[in-house]
């Protein structure tokens, strides 16, 4: 061990790319993992969305798009196009002091709408990890067509 710790500077100093792109890897892991800590809303695995249903009946919305919600998704949930999505409309006010989660196909693309949903006042906002492909993988129950 205290052999390779002599030799790391040279290693160094040879690779100087290898160890730029280490540096800028670390930063942007450790970047994200901050912005994780401090972000308002929180994530859900499947089985904490499980018992977020049993416990409080969350408001679901799901803002995949109209044929993968067709194909399945989370019963219980609520079908909402990401582009008619918006926390101000009357309806969804109305809900500001319920848990409100989001979810989509593959969980990639809901922090703008949470971020929008904290913005508007909502307190109890989560997300489903993974979305309903992760839920699916869980082998949870899902629902199909419109509603």
């Amino acid at each position: 061990m205290n052999d390779v710790l002599h030799k790391l500077p040279e290693f160094a100093s040879n690779h100087l790319a290898l160890v730029g792109l280490f540096v800028a890897i670390l930063l942007a892991l450790a970047g994200t993992e901050v912005a994780t800590l401090f972000r308002k809303w929180k994530g859900l695995t499947p089985a904490g969305l499980t018992q977020l249903i049993n416990r409080d009946s969350p408001l679901m919305i799901d803002l995949s798009a109209s044929a993968d919600f067709e194909k399945a998704h989370v019963p219980g949930a609520r079908n909402v196009a990401m582009s008619q999505f918006d926390p101000e409309h009357k309806d969804l006010a109305k809900a500001k002091d319920l848990p409100v989660v989001l979810i989509d196909k593959d969980g990639r693309t809901l922090s703008k709408p949470a971020s929008r949903l904290i913005k508007a006042g909502f307190t109890k906002v989560f997300v489903l990890d993974g979305g309903t492909y992760a839920w699916q993988n869980a082998q949870l129950p899902t629902a199909k067509g419109k509603k």
